[in-house]
């Protein structure tokens, strides 16, 4: 086996037969083994770049920089205005329904029976004046003389709206309301509610003591107590004479929440009495309008 030599040696040169004979034996060289290649080393692996940190707060920082202070046009607060505005008519107006069914929600039987008896009877005076209309319209419509029919219509006209304006004397069927007021607790407001209640159920024609009751007619409350009705102080008692009927009237101002309760809760008391023919005989001097005149058609 021929030795190996490192690369880097040259090779020997050839000797002569005579010389390799005369030449003492070359020791050998013992072969060398190659060096292992080191291990490479390992690379250390690049650090990894964490994310930023996220600020959970920041769009809530910033949606309140947007909203404060406040930055509000003209036109803006207008609008918020009448919006609050709204809202709150709205919210009084279903309180006041809340209450008023509250009201029905305690009442007795035979108190919602009342009512609606009364609900009843304004639906049949409404048909009956609707009948009443249509009844006149077929006789003017269908009358051979269709001037004096219209003469008739208009005296009996002239003749109702001089009971309504206060200007003529009123009879029939109705009420009496007498309300004592010992302690003085009786304002100008509950009268006035009382009228309205009894204008509510159809009457026609009333009086309170010597004062006719006509479309302008006013309360006021006197400094020194007592109340004034059209500038002429109500001497107690206070006495609704009232034209209507007696049916309708009476379950108006009993019902629950009503004019008799009302005057009740004040130390009042409040008296009514039916009757088969009252008569209202106050009368107002009529006024010439200074401002409105007829409008034509």
């Amino acid at each position: 086996m021929k030795p190996i030599r490192p690369a880097s040696e040259p090779e020997p040169e050839p000797v002569a037969p005579e010389a390799a004979a005369s030449a003492p034996e070359a020791e050998p060289v013992p072969a060398v083994e190659p060096e292992p290649e080191p291990e490479p080393e390992p690379v250390a692996a690049a650090p990894v770049e964490q994310p930023p940190a996220v600020d959970r707060n920041a769009g809530r920082r910033r949606l309140q920089a947007a909203l404060w202070p406040p930055r509000l046009s003209r036109g803006q607060l207008v609008v918020a205005l009448l919006l609050f505005s709204l809202g709150l008519g709205l919210a009084i107006q279903v309180r006041s329904t809340n209450d008023h069914h509250s009201q029905l929600r305690g009442a007795r039987q035979e108190d919602l029976v009342r009512i609606l008896d009364e609900l009843d009877s304004r639906q049949q005076r409404l048909q009956q004046e609707k009948a009443e209309l249509e009844q006149s319209l077929a006789k003017l419509e269908n009358s051979s003389n269709q001037a004096k029919e219209a003469q008739e219509q208009t005296r009996k006209k002239v003749t109702e709206l001089g009971v309504l304006a206060g200007t003529v004397k009123a009879t029939g069927p109705g009420i009496v309301l007498t309300v004592d007021d010992p302690q003085g607790q009786v304002k100008a407001d509950m009268l006035l509610d009382t009228l309205q209640e009894l204008r509510a159920a159809g009457a026609e024609a009333i009086q309170i003591n010597d004062v006719r009751v006509v479309v302008n007619t006013y309360f006021t409350d006197l400094s020194g107590g007592g109340v004034q009705i059209d500038g002429k102080k109500a001497s107690q008692p206070y006495r609704f004479t009232v034209v209507g009927n007696p049916q309708d009237l009476t379950p108006a101002l009993n019902i629950p929440g009503g004019v008799v309760r009302t005057l009740e809760s004040h130390q009042a008391r409040a008296t009514i009495t039916q009757q088969q023919k009252v008569v209202v005989d106050a009368l107002v001097d009529p006024k010439t309008p200074q401002y409105a005149k007829p409008a034509s058609k």
